[in-house]
Formats: structure tokens, C-alpha cells, sequence
């Protein structure tokens, strides 16, 4: 004990003296004021899906599925919201478009589609420019094309294709021509088309829907969601054209918006925009899918165009911290900042918990699992030792909210809370004082503006909106001074003779390794497609095309960092 406690004192010096500054930084989910649904007798339970993002002006708004508004940025960083009822907020799959000085809205609807239009949507007012389109339309997207023609797309159903047709804008929105089928689904081919979690659900039909599309280098990129809302493998798949209505052929690489393991997953049903800087992002649905089917999140990932006009998402460490860009990207390097998880599986000490939910499912890096203490209390805590001494430079905090009973935006609902850190787990520091919190989120993000040195975390509950003080997620994110995980020496892909949609892969444990990124696409230049799996070594993927050769490769992660290996296998089967 006496060798420890002038090791501790030099810690804190250290610590204190710290003075790097951290870069702006943002984490999936995205850390949003998620409204409560309104339908009872369901039970209480948060959601937002199906996003649409414009750049107005020099705003950014965010329009999603039953929100009850919309939100408005100026970074992409810090979010408002504005509450409204002139528009139907509480439709699903609102698309919005700018024409000139206005913006227009429409919204999901079996009976009568309607568009709105606002000059000024900052202020929550908005009217009818068009009482009805020819049909009503379910997941509708505008684009309007450089050469300002617009069209407009929808599509969602288990039997039935995704549509389009172009727009006159100078009539209201009449219809120009023929509605024009464009996408049927091919399960029996695109493994990603396969319901369930991980694609093993082949008796049921997967619904496809919410297209979206956008235009680069002179092609027409046609984004789609797919096999279902509720499911760890939502993602988006691209088809293109040279023309805007089509004919529409499947892109090589697909899906190109998916991110199927972690703590949080699901990148499908969203749209694709610019930022100010000429980056491009896609914003999708991430799934809890617990509490109700329809228990939903947003995730935003950066989106390219390589040389061969392949268009893809990275979501290559998408649950973790990302740098917030303020210049023209390039790659995945751009935005990542290299801190990890320092809290994966550590043990947790509690004031109290239910019995089907302990301390332990607080750590797993599962959204769908949450610690509960026996109150709402004030004083219940929850600490983490996270077993060596790291460098933590954000932290996040997922609210499970617990046996909660609320219906649409109320005032005065917030989380409010202390989170404290320690060298020894003795002496504590306040590390982010919520205690007067006013803001109702869920998934709440902090960036420290200094690193902090530490290795024991405590969160103590204030304030709760009611229920069980709870948590899906108590995560850090930060550097170790550690070894690096080992290098794999072995791995192996065995592609399913039978079923060319699936490949089962294996590999060697790696020293000191927290976990692996397996990364793969249909040619070993182009390995877009990623998957993390925490602990285990072995993988079966079922969200191939039946048709291609797939591509191989692997690293291991640690609290201190990432060991990439060079081993490409090709597999064709």
C-alpha cells in the first residue's frame, strides 16, 4: 500500500496537468431529445426512424418518423428542436425538399398525401401547396435534379416494389408521365435481403422501402432499406442508373449502408446528404426493437464515392466517438480519433438492481440489455473500475428508462445525474455535474474538453422521469498505454455450398485483444463492409450476394488500440 499511494500522487499530477484539448466529437446513437410514442396500451418507449436531413440556408433540419417537430443545427453537433403542429409530425417517413427559397414536406399516408411548403421552417410555420397528390404514397423521397426537374419515389412492402415518377412542379405536383415500378426484392439472392437479426429468417418475405436517392458523377444512386425496421441487420442497398426513373441495376457492393453489430446497430431507412464542407453522411434507423417493434434510433455515418463510382458507408467503429469535420474528408482516418472502449465487460458495483437486471448488462455493449437499480431514487449509483489507469476523453450514458409510464413530449422530464471519477475508487472528482440538467435526452453524449486520467467511473442518479433508474450503456471512450492486442496468425472463410448468401469465418485468439473488425467486400480493394464482434472467434455472415466472390480480412482492438492484419482471403466457392 505504501508503493501504491506515491504512485497515485504522481497519477493526479499528472492528471491535473493535462491541458490537450479534445476535438469535436459526436457518438450513435445520435444524442437527440427522442420523443415517447403516443399509442397506448403499448408499452412507454422512445423512438425516431426514417430521417430525412436538408441544408436550408446554413441550417441543417432533421425531419423523422413521429417526432412531434423537427430538429435544427448549425454543426451538426448541437441540436434544438421545434415543436409544430402544421405539418403531420406523427406520419411516418417524412421527405422534405428545397425549391428556391422554400422548403417542402410530405409525409407516409394511406389516404391522402399532402405537401406543405414554409419559407421560414425556424419558425414551425408551414402551409398547403398541394391539398393532394394523384395517390396517396407510403415512404415518399423528392429529388429535384441539376436541371430542376423533380421526382419523387416511395415504396414499402413485403409483396409490392418501390415507385417513381416525376413531378411538375409548376402544376401541383402532377403527375409527368407513368408511375414506374423500379426495385422488386431478391432474397434468394441478396442475403441482406433475408429477415431477421442475422438473416436466418428465409420463411418470411422482407419488406423493402424507403428509397432514396441522389446524384454524383453524373449517376442516379438509388438507396433502399431493408429486411425490417426491428432488426439488428436493417440496412440500406444502392441500385443505379443513368437516368432518374431508371432502369435500375444492383451496385456490386451492397449493402452499402449496414452496421450489424455492436452496441448499437441498424443503418437502414435514412437519406444521404452534404454537410458545408462537401462530405456526405447517410443518416439511417438504428434499432432497440424491445419495448415495441418500433423502438428506434438515429445513426449518422460518412458516406463516399471511390474511383469507380462505388458508393458506400463506413460504419467501421460506428458506435464509437467520431471528429466532427470542419474540412473536406477523405477516408475513415479523417474522422476517427483513435480512442476506444475502456468499458467493455468491466466489473460494475451497484447500490441496487432487479433481478433480471444486473450491474453486468450495463458493460455488455448490448443496447438491448439494460441495468436496473430497485428505484428512481436519488443516491442510486452505479461504478465501473475499468482496471488499469486510461486516458478518457468522452463518455456516454444510454438511459434505459425502465418501467416508465409517458406518452409524447412532456416538460420537465429529465435525467439528472452526477458522474464522478477516481484513481483509487476512494477519492473522488466530478467529472460532469447534471445535477440541474433541462435537457430530455436519452443517449446522452459528453466530450470532456480535457482529457482526464483515471480508472474508476461512478454515475449517481438525481432525477429520473419516472420509473427505475437505468442504463443500456455506460460507456468511456479513451487511450490506454498498454499493449497493443496481437496480430491473428490464423483465419479462415468457408463459404456455404449450399446457401452462397452465407460464409462462416474462424480465427486464432489474439493476445490481449477486447475484440475483432472483420472487413470484407467483392474485391480486396474495396472492403466497405464492416463487422465487430466483442470476445468471440468465429463469425457467420448471411447477408452475401449469392453471386460474387467476397473478400477477407480481420484486426484486433483493444483499450489501447487497433492491430491491423494484412491478410486478405478471397472466397468464391
Amino acid at each position: 500500500m505504501n508503493k501504491i499511494l506515491p504512485l497515485l500522487a504522481l497519477l493526479m499530477a499528472c492528471a491535473a496537468c493535462s491541458t490537450e484539448q479534445t476535438p469535436d466529437t459526436l457518438c450513435n446513437p445520435m444524442d437527440l431529445s427522442y420523443r415517447f410514442a403516443l399509442e397506448d396500451p403499448f408499452p412507454s418507449r422512445r423512438e425516431a426512424a426514417d430521417p430525412t436531413m436538408v441544408r436550408f440556408g446554413e441550417k441543417y433540419l432533421l425531419f423523422a418518423s413521429k417526432s412531434g417537430g423537427y430538429w435544427y443545427s448549425d454543426d451538426l453537433k448541437e441540436w434544438d428542436f421545434i415543436q409544430t403542429d402544421q405539418i403531420p409530425t406523427e406520419d411516418y417517413a417524412p421527405t422534405t425538399v428545397a425549391i428556391g427559397d422554400t422548403l417542402y414536406f410530405l409525409a407516409s399516408s394511406n389516404e391522402k398525401s399532402t405537401v406543405y411548403k414554409s419559407a421560414d421552417p425556424l419558425s414551425g410555420t408551414w402551409e398547403v401547396a398541394v391539398e393532394a397528390l394523384e395517390v396517396p404514397v407510403w415512404d415518399p423521397a423528392f429529388f429535384l435534379d441539376d436541371d430542376r426537374r423533380l421526382y419523387l419515389y416511395w415504396g414499402c412492402s413485403d409483396q409490392r416494389p418501390l415507385y417513381g415518377v416525376e413531378l411538375d412542379c409548376r402544376n401541383g405536383f402532377a403527375f409527368l408521365g407513368d408511375v414506374r415500378e423500379l426495385v422488386y426484392a431478391n432474397p434468394a439472392e441478396y442475403g441482406w435481403e433475408v429477415p431477421g437479426d442475422y438473416n436466418t429468417l428465409t420463411d418470411r418475405a422482407p419488406w423493402i422501402e424507403g428509397p432514396w436517392v441522389t446524384k454524383q458523377g453524373g449517376k442516379y444512386y438509388l438507396q433502399y432499406a431493408g429486411p425490417g425496421t426491428e432488426y439488428k441487420s436493417y440496412a440500406d442497398a444502392v441500385y443505379l442508373s443513368g437516368d432518374p426513373l431508371g432502369p435500375f441495376m444492383l451496385q456490386k457492393h451492397n449493402p452499402a449502408m449496414c452496421k450489424p453489430e455492436g452496441f448499437a446497430t441498424g443503418a437502414g431507412h435514412g437519406s444521404s446528404f452534404a454537410d458545408g464542407y462537401g462530405n456526405f453522411w447517410h443518416i439511417g434507423t438504428m434499432t432497440i426493437s424491445q419495448k415495441h417493434m418500433f423502438e428506434r434510433r438515429l445513426g449518422m455515418f460518412p458516406v463516399f464515392l471511390d474511383e469507380d463510382g462505388t458508393y458506400y458507408a463506413i460504419t467501421k467503429y460506428g458506435d464509437y466517438p467520431f471528429v466532427v469535420p470542419r474540412q473536406k474528408i477523405q477516408s475513415f482516418e479523417d474522422i476517427f480519433p483513435g480512442w476506444m472502449l475502456l468499458t467493455y465487460n468491466k466489473p460494475v458495483r451497484v447500490s441496487s438492481f432487479v433481478d433480471s437486471m444486473p450491474a453486468s448488462y450495463m458493460t455488455d455493449e448490448d443496447i438491448r440489455t439494460c441495468w436496473a437499480a430497485e428505484s428512481g431514487d436519488a443516491g442510486e449509483y452505479a461504478m465501473v473500475d475499468m482496471g488499469d489507469f486510461f486516458d478518457v476523453y468522452a463518455l456516454q450514458v444510454n438511459f434505459a428508462e425502465h418501467d416508465v409510464n409517458i406518452r409524447g413530449r412532456q416538460k420537465a422530464i429529465y435525467h439528472r445525474f452526477t458522474l464522478e471519477y477516481s484513481l483509487d475508487g476512494n477519492t473522488w472528482e466530478m467529472l460532469s455535474d447534471r445535477s440541474v440538467n433541462n435537457t430530455d435526452n436519452t443517449h446522452v453524449y459528453i466530450p470532456l474538453e480535457e482529457k482526464v486520467l483515471c480508472r474508476y467511473l461512478k454515475i449517481t442518479n438525481i432525477e429520473v422521469p419516472g420509473g427505475h433508474f437505468a442504463i443500456s450503456g455506460f460507456r468511456a471512450f479513451g487511450k490506454g498505454a498498454g499493449p497493443l492486442p496481437g496480430r491473428i496468425t490464423s483465419f479462415t472463410a468457408q463459404r456455404n455450398l449450399q446457401d452462397k448468401r452465407s460464409v462462416s469465418l474462424s480465427w486464432s485468439k489474439a493476445d490481449h485483444a477486447t475484440g475483432y473488425n472483420i472487413s470484407y467486400g467483392t474485391s480486396g480493394n474495396k472492403l466497405y463492409l464492416d463487422h465487430m464482434v466483442y470476445g468471440d472467434t468465429t463469425l457467420v455472415i448471411n447477408n452475401l450476394n449469392s453471386n460474387l466472390d467476397y473478400y477477407f480480412t480481420i484486426e484486433s482492438f483493444n483499450e489501447n488500440g487497433i492491430t491491423p492484419n494484412q491478410q486478405i482471403i478471397r472466397h468464391f466457392e
